[in-house]
């Protein structure tokens, strides 16, 4: 027997029992190796189906070009199918990407193109908006739109789902699934639903995302967004292939942790896999220990291999500087929040103040910057010498509202970035940083906290 093309291999992926990171864990706990798939990720599934149904459709024909935008993982798969049936691959990821990621879909042949992370997804600079625009400027393309595009999730509820099943033979209890375009968290949950109406869905979020709030209270919180680095979960936008009536839950999961447990899993348990593999574990089995009984039995998804993160999670050195290693003496911005002694009051000034009265405050209070709202939204930032630079110019400006002279927002960084990752945002754009911590309450790091970090 042989395969016609090496896109026939997809698929029939193992399920794993874990037994070392599941310690004190009532039930059983299995993963679905989805790196056993030609493109080492379960983004082999979909990609395939969504060019296979863009070619049933008419609107992809002979010798043209796919354009997505994607986090390396769907790249892959679409490349891979391109190679088996003709096309080309221009591809759009964002600079948070691991360098191996950009490797590999260069070396299958793809044009890829790095876009900035920190813009909105509107923004014409995020990778998004340029996948989109070159998809109308190319002849004879598509834009896929795995975010978007149902045959994602149709994907998985033909081949994951029931592979699952089968391999449970019907026993499965709990489902786990980190949750970025929300086709394998919803179409895999859809079928074991169908099957069992009792099966619980427990999808995995990351710090910066929006989807556990939106899940919660049905709310689109754009204060919930902020960078993170864990990749291929959590958005900042809301895709049509998230579901939430077949999302039970949702758990959130810190960058370190993940990264931690990504570890673990290759020493512990011989699992090589990726970062959002971390995630995946660290939150299901988070839920497990409250809540699996004696005879449940939990898959997790496991999406992808470890060689897309080798200068990454599995670099002692880029752990360390990150602050991802237990045995470390690197500063986060928990730790300098903690500093501070209680000295936490986040100082704002609305918008509307006028430029005199907010020079009177900062110089009251001692600080040289200092965020600008509107009612309790956080709009832009003042600083102490775009206001000198603008009455220099014009001393008229001091009758005037801030809001005419403000700079754009502070930037939101997570609580376990180091001091290298801190100072490295803070430059002559942006003078200071802000935090949301478990309560979700507004931090300040300024150039200063960062400096006494470094010298205590």
């Amino acid at each position: 027997m042989y395969y016609n093309s090496i896109i026939e291999t997809i698929g029939n992926t193992p399920l794993v029992k874990l037994n070392k990171v599941t310690k004190g864990i009532k039930g059983t706990v299995l993963a679905k190796v989805e790196y056993f798939n030609p493109g080492n990720s379960v983004k082999d599934r979909m990609a395939v189906k969504m060019i296979d149904d863009a070619e049933k459709s008419g609107k992809l024909k002979p010798g043209g070009t796919i354009i997505e935008g994607t986090s390396g993982n769907t790249g892959m798969g679409l490349a891979l199918t391109a190679i088996a049936k003709g096309y080309k691959c221009i591809f759009t990821v964002s600079d948070k990407q691991s360098q191996e990621k950009i490797n590999i879909l260069r070396a299958v042949g793809a044009e890829v193109i790095v876009c900035p992370t920190n813009v909105a997804p509107e923004d014409p600079r995020s990778y998004y908006s340029v996948a989109k625009r070159l998809s109308h400027e190319i002849p004879n393309s598509i834009y896929p739109n795995q975010y978007d595009n149902l045959s994602n999730t149709a994907a998985h509820y033909e081949t994951t789902g029931p592979e699952i099943w089968e391999q449970t033979e019907g026993k499965i209890t709990h489902y786990a699934c980190g949750v970025g375009t929300g086709g394998t968290m919803c179409g895999v949950s859809k079928y074991l639903k169908e099957k069992n109406p009792q099966v619980f869905a427990l999808g995995l979020d990351t710090y910066g995302s929006v989807f556990k709030k939106y899940k919660e209270t049905g709310v689109f919180d754009e204060n919930e967004i902020f960078p993170y680095m864990t990749e291929g979960i959590g958005e900042d936008i809301l895709p049509k292939n998230v579901d939430f009536s077949l999302i039970d839950a949702f758990i959130k999961v810190t960058d370190k942790d993940a990264a931690v447990m990504t570890r673990r899993l290759a020493r512990e348990e011989g699992l090589f896999v990726g970062w959002s593999c971390g995630s995946a574990v660290f939150g299901a089995l988070e839920y497990a220990r409250e809540h699996l009984k004696e005879g449940d039995v939990m898959v997790i998804i496991l999406p992808d291999h470890g060689t897309r993160y080798l200068n990454k999670i599995y670099n002692d050195t880029w752990m360390k500087d990150h602050g991802f290693l237990e045995s470390r003496d690197f500063a986060t911005a928990k730790d300098i929040i903690q500093s501070k002694n209680g000295s936490d009051r986040l100082l704002t000034i609305e918008k509307n103040m006028r430029v005199s009265d907010a020079v009177r405050l900062l110089h009251k209070e001692g600080i040289s910057q200092i965020p600008v709202t509107d009612e309790e939204h956080i709009v832009g930032s003042l600083t102490d010498s775009k206001i000198l630079g603008q009455l220099i110019e014009n001393p008229e400006i001091k009758d005037q509202p801030v809001s005419q002279l403000m700079d754009p927002p502070f930037k939101f960084v997570g609580m376990d970035n180091t001091l290298d990752v801190l100072s490295s945002l803070i430059d002559r754009e942006n003078k200071a940083l802000l935090v949301r911590d478990e309560r979700n309450k507004i931090h300040i790091i300024t150039q200063a906290d960062l400096l006494m970090a470094m010298t205590s």
